[in-house]
């Protein structure tokens, strides 16, 4: 989906990088966890909308394979995930424990739309991080993957508020 694929120049991965790249990918590994496990929640429900289902599908399909990619940075990196121990995770563009479990509770079309919601304001936090990534990063893959959350999270906010304004 994404046109700037990071598997494009894979001998890349390990070439020239900062700490802006080491710190991109310990931010949005969690990010995508989140958004994976937000996304597997509302799957299991009955009576959402057909197309929250699809884009639910859509950003779990692209943001999965995203999270091996950015481990496999930090191993050519000798970085850790929790290199960024101590940051708080639990700002503006991530769910809290009490939004995850409104999710877990809500049911049909109220599930779809509170997951639109909350993974329109994810998604705004994701777009400025890869944004610093851009402004800030070295490393062509980081940057490439930067450049596709951006491109594909901003047209998935605009079907998201589509699908809300339907309602």
């Amino acid at each position: 989906m994404h046109s700037a694929s990071p598997e494009a120049a894979p001998s890349t991965a390990a070439s020239a990088f900062k700490s802006d790249d080491v710190m991109f990918a310990p931010q949005m590994i969690p990010h995508h966890e989140q958004a994976v496990e937000m996304s597997d929640d509302l799957l299991t429900k009955d009576g959402v909308d057909q197309d929250v289902v699809d884009l639910a599908t859509q950003i779990k399909a692209a943001q999965a394979p995203e999270i091996e990619t950015m481990q496999g940075w930090l191993s050519d990196w000798d970085a850790t995930e929790d290199g960024m121990a101590g940051m708080d995770h639990g700002t503006g563009d991530m769910m809290s424990d009490d939004d995850m479990m409104e999710l877990q509770d809500a049911s049909g079309a109220d599930a779809g739309a509170l997951y639109l919601t909350q993974m329109i304001m994810h998604h705004e936090g994701a777009i400025a991080m890869a944004r610093a990534e851009l402004n800030d990063g070295e490393n062509a893959d980081a940057l490439a993957l930067a450049e596709a959350i951006v491109s594909s999270q901003t047209g998935e906010i605009a079907v998201m508020n589509d699908l809300l304004a339907a309602r």
